[in-house]
Formats: C-alpha cells, sequence, structure tokens
C-alpha cells in the first residue's frame, strides 16, 4: 500500500424515491489502492433538524466539509433544499478552495432530490433514483430494474440494488446502512 499514489475509493450511495417513500442507503466500506481500511463507514447524515438526509462518495474531510457548508445554507434559507442546493452548488464551483474538493452529495428533503458537484451540477433525476460512487451505475442499473419490475418499498429497493453492486464492485461491500426520510 502506498497512499501517496493510490487512489482512493470510498463508497457506493444510493437515493430511492418511490411514491411517498424516500431513502439513502450507502455500503460502509472505505478503501485506498487496493486494501481496505474500513467496513462499517457512516457516508449518511441527517441536517437542518433531521428534515434533509444527505450521503456523500469521496473523500470524508470534503464530504464533512460540504455537509457544513449544506447545513449554513439550509438554515439561510428556512430549510428550502431546492435554493441551498443551488447556493452550494454555486460557491462550490466558483470558491477557489471548495472547488479542490472531490466528494458528490446526494440530498434530498423528502420531495426533491438531488445530486450535487464541485462542477456546479444540481441534477434532478427523471425516476426519483440517484447513485454515485465507484459501484453507483451497478446500484442505479439494479435499483431502476427493481423499481420497474417490483412492487418492493424503497427501502429494499436501495438494499437490495447495493447487496448487487457489492457482488459486483471490489470498492463496495455488503455492510449497508439506510436512511429513510
Amino acid at each position: 500500500m502506498n497512499p501517496g499514489n493510490a487512489v482512493f475509493h470510498g463508497t457506493t450511495i444510493i437515493l430511492v424515491k418511490k411514491a411517498n417513500q424516500v431513502v439513502i442507503a450507502g455500503d460502509g466500506q472505505v478503501s485506498i489502492g487496493d486494501t481496505v481500511l474500513k467496513q462499517n463507514a457512516k457516508k449518511i447524515r441527517r441536517l437542518y433538524n433531521d428534515r434533509v438526509l444527505v450521503g456523500f462518495a469521496g473523500a470524508t474531510a470534503d464530504a464533512f466539509a460540504l455537509f457544513s457548508r449544506l447545513e449554513t445554507k439550509l438554515e439561510q434559507f428556512q430549510g428550502n433544499l431546492n435554493r441551498a442546493a443551488v447556493e452550494l452548488a454555486q460557491e462550490w464551483r466558483t470558491d477557489r478552495a471548495l472547488r479542490h474538493l472531490e466528494a458528490l452529495l446526494l440530498a434530498t428533503d423528502g420531495k426533491s432530490v438531488y445530486l450535487l458537484s464541485g462542477t456546479g451540477d444540481v441534477i434532478e433525476p427523471d425516476d426519483g433514483v440517484l447513485a454515485v460512487g465507484s459501484g453507483g451505475a451497478y446500484a442505479l442499473a439494479a435499483a431502476r430494474a427493481l423499481l420497474r419490475h417490483t412492487k418492493l418499498p424503497a427501502a429494499k429497493i436501495a438494499r437490495e440494488a447495493l447487496m448487487i453492486a457489492s457482488e459486483i464492485c471490489v470498492f463496495t461491500n455488503n455492510q449497508i446502512t439506510v436512511e429513510e426520510l
């Protein structure tokens, strides 16, 4: 293991909105290069008096800095996630220090769901499903198939999608946390 040159692979996070249910789920693995550093990391947080749920993929310290900034924006805009997300994305893209942060956020207030990035993206999916991280594409595909072909609730779809991703992606494990609003 050579931390100086290694690429961090942190996680897989998925957000599933189905009818009036919305969940964010994440695996617990943190890796550097080909070495697993942690099995049970918690990558989902509740913000703004537990009314907003946020998950992250990427550098942990960067994500915590962004959580703090998002919380400040939520306070500033009285819990309006749409406004807070847009303001954070603009600041993230234009601020000299923030623009170097390496993380992606998934956020929901139970009504709206967003992917936020440092390039100024505030993406709301057409189908209520978002996924990020090393196994994100696998989890996204599995969740979409489960949404279309089963009657499973959102929490079970998210958990099963991550289990499928963990069977394919070596940087995703089966230690899954699911948080629901």
